[in-house]
Formats: structure tokens, sequence, C-alpha cells
């Protein structure tokens, strides 16, 4: 089987050494089939890289399997093909292109943007990098009907991606994902892509846009008179060297914030991301920096984005005045409850509202909604299924807010992404109402628990590179379906859910129910008597397979939050344990 793998990866690298592909391109695929080790070169052009959750990503260098101008041409020669298929009966066709602060990122841009144009599609390219959220915004205010970022999101430094939208500022959905892919797969030769691109056809973006973002940002403000009474409260911000640095001190000024601390090393725009090993707000150690600035400053709250601005991540002193990590359930279930708040307060709550959240993020999030009359829906894990249900639901019902468990929030529906500029300026309402109310948002997280139950949730993930990696997570996946746990945490486990069968398995009561899904999905949950619930699934955008645990633990009063975080924890480690990972 190896040998096969081996004898198409050098079959179809050569075929890139015999195409019309630049030398140093040609240089480094030498390079890689004369080294005795054909590790690279298998994992460079074992497959081609396809749209996942999150559109196209991978690591940048040569082959089908790299982020590189050919595999970014092919992609952009595709959806270009679909769209003058699809929009035929439209005078001009015309796109949105931004970029993040990437390596590469601004070159990638400038090919997608010449393609296009090349095509007799209009493009519009965004003159400097710009926050994810602002592309989807674009997209709708121009009247587009398609849009690409190039961008990684959160990844490590070698990675980039290019994230593909259609008309209504949303991620690729089924049929146009399949379609678009079903174009690009038409590409069989380097031949086929028009590069040469048409100047007339392409227009730079630029302070005019954005001004009309950071306005329909400030139209989310909930209670002005709150932030102008703490106007002044310490908010320390990080972009972690991107896109944020851009547009996120502006929205929080813009919105009455007048004490921003900025963390100078990480305000410096790099694709190295000199001062973290990875530019994820999930991860503890990017916001490091940022903490030990609002420590030395005595700040009230820390905040930071990611390199595309569209995931955030927050710390909050807790009870000792020490800065705590919020996770992003917490994030969620603290934006999701505050707007539902101040929505009843202010009689906006007609009982035709709506929030959505993934299967993997907080059920607190269903809770907070069912109390405050509000009806919630369960999609997949990526913001285009949220932006689906917004799609579908447009001019009958009416969205708020909705959520994913992976630091991504969108308040509002102007845009049809996750949204860190919009998110973090709520945050810091949030943070100015409870310091108008005498208290911290460590305690109004305390609050929400006291009155929908505590919930801890935690999330694991295996990293396996490569093509060997692939068939090790498909493995572990097939095991799970094939031999599932019997319990989880010393509680059995009452119900299995199976979305690539979509199937629930009532265990206990020996019945199946069919689940209301648009689609299959290779996801796995596991559900006990006393509702903990874990989520299997691999990354659709990394080499990763992961585990998502959420366990209620009883908490009668506030003094026994930390008492409810260490049983919780205590259970987590357990069905750890169970699932042997």
């Amino acid at each position: 089987m190896q040998k096969d793998v081996l004898n198409s990866v050098v079959e179809k690298a050569q075929s890139w050494l015999d195409g019309a592909y630049d030398e140093e391109t040609k240089n480094a695929i030498k390079k890689m089939m004369d080294n005795e080790d054909k590790t690279a070169l298998i994992d460079s052009f074992y497959k081609d890289l396809e749209f996942g959750t999150g559109g196209l990503r991978g690591i940048m260098g040569p082959g089908s399997n790299r982020m590189n101008r050919y595999t970014v041409g092919a992609a952009t020669q595709g959806l270009a093909n679909y769209l003058n298929i699809e929009f035929s009966n439209l005078d001009q066709i015309s796109v949105v292109i931004g970029h993040d602060c990437r390596n590469n990122s601004r070159l990638f841009a400038e090919v997608v943007a010449d393609i296009f144009s090349a095509n007799g599609i209009k493009a519009y390219l965004f003159e400097d990098l710009r926050p994810t959220p602002e592309i989807s915004y674009a997209i709708r205010q121009l009247g587009c009907q398609s849009g690409v970022i190039i961008t990684a999101s959160h990844n490590p430094k070698a990675y980039n991606g290019y994230k593909a939208y259609w008309n209504d500022g949303a991620q690729l959905t089924a049929p146009h994902d399949t379609n678009v892919i079903d174009e690009v797969n038409k590409i069989t030769s380097v031949a086929d892509i028009k590069f040469e691109g048409n100047k007339d056809l392409i227009e730079i973006l630029g302070e005019e846009m954005d001004n009309k973002f950071l306005k329909q940002v400030q139209s989310l403000v909930l209670d002005q008179e709150v932030i102008n009474r703490n106007k002044d409260i310490k908010i320390v911000y990080s972009p972690i060297h991107g896109t944020g640095v851009k547009m996120i001190p502006v929205a929080l000024r813009l919105c009455g914030f007048e004490n921003i601390i900025n963390v100078p090393e990480q305000d410096v725009v790099s694709g190295d991301f000199p001062t973290v090993v990875s530019p994820n707000p999930e991860e503890p150690a990017a916001l490091e920096m940022a903490i030990n600035k609002a420590n030395e400053t005595n700040a009230d709250l820390v905040m930071a984005s990611d390199p595309d601005s569209d995931r955030l991540g927050i710390a909050v002193r807790n009870d000792k005045g020490e800065f705590v990590l919020v996770n992003g359930n917490q994030t969620a279930t603290l934006l999701t409850w505050y707007i539902l708040k101040k929505w009843k307060e202010q009689g906006r709550l007609t009982g035709n509202e709506f929030i959505v959240k993934t299967i993997v993020t907080s059920e607190l999030l269903k809770e907070i909604a069912v109390k405050s009359g509000v009806e919630y829906f369960d999609v997949y894990t990526g913001f285009k299924w949220i932006a689906k249900v917004i799609r579908e639901l447009e001019g009958r019902k009416k969205y708020i807010c909705g959520g994913e468990e992976s630091y991504g929030f969108l308040p509002g529906d102007y845009v049809r992404d996750k949204d860190a500029v919009a998110a973090i300026t709520i945050t810091a309402e949030i943070a100015a109402w409870a310091k108008d109310n005498g208290k911290s948002l460590y305690e109004v997280l305390q609050d929400i628990y006291m009155e929908y139950g505590f919930s801890k949730e935690k999330m694991i993930y295996i990293v396996r590179e490569g093509k060997s990696g692939a068939d090790e997570i498909k493995q572990l996946m097939k095991d799970f379906r094939t031999t599932p746990p019997q319990s989880l945490g010393g509680d059995k486990v009452s119900i299995i859910k199976d979305y690539s069968k979509l199937n629930a398995q009532y265990v206990l009561e020996d019945k199946n129910v069919a689940i209301d899904l648009p689609e299959t999905s290779d996801v796995l949950q596991f559900f006990t008597e006393k509702g903990y619930k874990v989520s299997v699934r691999p990354s659709g955008t990394e080499p990763k397979i992961k585990f998502y645990f959420e366990v209620q633990v009883l908490m009668n009063s506030k003094d026994e939050f930390q008492s409810a975080n260490e049983k919780a924890d205590e259970i987590i480690a357990n069905m750890v344990k169970d699932l042997g990972i």
C-alpha cells in the first residue's frame, strides 16, 4: 500500500516538474524527490487540498497538498468558473478579497484578484490586512456574489488558508461547496489558470468600508449610559500580531471606552508571530503577555483576537484578584446571557427571535434561551452552519446571536461569520455593566451558574500529521463506532449520536431516533444519564481529532464554585481514561 502511495506521489510530483511551474517550485520538488526520506514528498503530494469546515487550509510550500500560488490559483479558477456559470444572467459578477497578516497572504490575495479579473469578474481588493468579519460585511454591503479571505485563522505560522464566501457573506455550504470543488477538480493543468489579471476590474477598498463596518459594530451597543458611566475601565487588548490592530481599538473607542491599553510587542504585524508559539486565543500562552501588561497597569479586563479577528480570548480577575482565562463556552454563555437580558429589558423579545449554537457547545446556551422564551437551534461545528440557519429564516424570524465553543461569537446579522470585533466590544460593555452593578465579570459568570446550573467544559485534541496521521484519525473514529464506551465518568452512557448516519441510539431504551440535520458529518456524541456529554470529531481544518467534554455538578452557593470546578475536573479526567486517550 505504501509503495502504491509513493508511486502515485512521484507521478504527481513529476507532472509538476514537467508542467508550467516556476523554477523555485521545481527546485524545491527536486530536492524532496532526491531525498532518501520521502515523507516530505508524500505529505506534499499524497492528496489535493480540499474544502473543509473552514475552506482551504494547509502548510505553505510546493505541492498539491500545500498552500501556494498554484493551489490557490486552481481554487480561484474553479470558483471563478462556477460563478460565471451560476450568475451568467448578471452583467457584472463581483467578489470581495481580503487577507490577514500571514506570510504570503498579500501575495495570495493579489493572485486571487488577478485570476478573478482575468475571468471577467470584478474584484474588490482590500488595500491591506483586514478582519475576516469585515470581508463578510463588505460582500453584503457591495452586493457581491462571492468573496475570499486569505487566512489560516489561529493555525501556527507554517499554515495559510483560503476561505470562500457566497453572496450572503457566509462561507460556502451545499450545494455550492461541492460544486466549486467539482470545478476545481476540472483544472487539470496549470495552463487552465488565468493568472494575467485585468487591472480595470480590480478596485481597492479602504477607509470608507472600514467606517461603514465600524458604524454597524457601534450599533450593537445595548446600554450606552452604562458605558458612559464606566468609560474609564482599563482594558488590555492584544491583536496577537494580526488584523485586530487595525480595527478593534478603534471600535472600542467609538463605542465609548477611553482606557485601551496596548501590548506593543504584539501590535507588530507579523506572519512569524514572534511572541507566541501559536497565535490562538484558546491557548493560555497566547494571552500571557497581555495578562502581564494587565497586572502591570492594574487593568480590569484582558482581551485578545486571533490573526484574522474572528475569535476572541478573555481573561478576568477572580475573587483573589488573579487573572483567570474564560473559555469559549463561558464567553458564549456570558454574551448570550447579557444580550438576551438586555433585549428582554428593552421589550425587544416578541417570541419570534432565535439563537444558534453548535452541537459541541455548552448546553447552558440552550437553557438561557429557553428561559428567555427564545428559540434555539443546534448545528454542526463551523460558523457556516450558523449562517445557514440565519439565511433560511431571514425575513421570518429574528436572529439575535450565535456562538461556538471554539471562541467564536456573532452578535447581529450584518456579518455572516464569527466576529471578534463586535464580540469584544460587547464583552467590554458587559464588564462596564458588571462594574456599574458592583460586580466583576467573574462574579457575573458565577451568578449565571447559580441561576442555570454549574457546567464545566473542556476540549482535548490529538495531533496526527500527514498521511499516516490522517489514517490513524480515521481508525480512531472507526474504533469508537464499533466499540463505544458503556460508561463515562462513572455514569452509564444512555444516548449515542452518530451524525455520519444521522442516528441517535437510546441505549437503555433500545430504540433509534433520526437526527434532524441537513446532511451527515463525521461526529460522534455520547450522553450519560446525568447529562454528561462527550463529542468526538476530526478537525476539518487541522490534522487533529478533537474531544469535547461537558459535565454538570451541583453548586448550591457561590462558595462552592471552586469545589464544583475541582469535582468537574475529576469527572472529566475519569472520562478521558474511559475513552483511552
